[in-house]
């Protein structure tokens, strides 16, 4: 499995997903669900992708292939609408064929994808597209998609994530969300990688990649985990 979340703000975006895929207890592995389209000055669009692994690579490499053949892409679109239907379109016809050719009908083949980024002419937005090649855009009032195993996590978004929120902060509950899900959740684990885009920048590089025994992860789960412990003993007990 895996836990990847988007947050759509008003200075940009921010992508966070961590490495893990399993297929069984004695069978863990990990790859990368978090991918980038720039051209830096006019196209920043960056793809978090769970579920099936084979049809997520299927589909990150036709993405790629189009914009090496110089063919209809990511970065020939005009809006970031149309980036959603042309990837939504290419998972649902990848879904599909591998449905047909696969003598396991019971199968499952499906993905679920967080797209966002800008396109020159338009403000930042953020997509969630399903297996049927449909999607919904992140609004003002909830501007984050969450896919994967984000039961563990989402509390701490759905309490802390609103739309003028900084950047920064916003970092720190995308960190701490992960995390907490990697401490519940065997099928959830790191490294993990982080993408922070400002607005109207059309700049991908403030990526980073976060290991195990990364010093700031881990000043940061100690203070998270003392100032929980704190609060639970500052907290008022209601009478019963």
């Amino acid at each position: 499995m895996t836990y990847c979340i988007a947050i759509n703000l008003d200075k940009g975006l921010l992508f966070g997903g961590d490495t893990r895929t399993n297929a069984g207890v004695d069978h863990i592995s990990t790859y990368k669900k978090l991918f980038t389209f720039s051209n830096g000055s006019t196209h920043a669009i960056a793809i978090l992708c769970s579920g099936n692994l084979a049809t997520s690579q299927h589909l990150i490499e036709s993405l790629r292939r189009e914009i090496e053949l110089e063919e209809d892409n990511l970065l020939s679109k005009d809006s970031l609408f149309d980036c959603a239907k042309h990837a939504g379109r290419i998972l649902y016809d990848i879904i599909q064929e591998s449905a047909h050719n696969e003598s396991d009908k019971l199968g499952d083949f499906s993905s679920n994808l967080l797209l966002g980024g800008q396109i020159k002419g338009e403000r930042p937005r953020l997509f969630m597209i399903y297996p049927q090649g449909n999607f919904i855009e992140a609004t003002r009032e909830t501007p984050y998609f969450q896919i994967g195993e984000h039961k563990y996590g989402k509390p701490i978004i759905d309490r802390t994530i609103r739309y003028d929120l900084p950047l920064e902060q916003a970092l720190n509950s995308t960190l701490i969300s992960l995390d907490s899900t990697i401490k519940s959740n065997l099928s959830v684990g790191l490294p993990m990688d982080i993408l922070l885009y400002e607005k109207d920048s059309y700049d991908l590089s403030r990526y980073r990649r976060i290991e195990e025994y990364d010093e700031d992860l881990l000043n940061m789960r100690q203070y998270w985990s003392n100032g929980l412990k704190q609060l639970l003993e500052e907290l008022p007990t209601p009478k019963i």
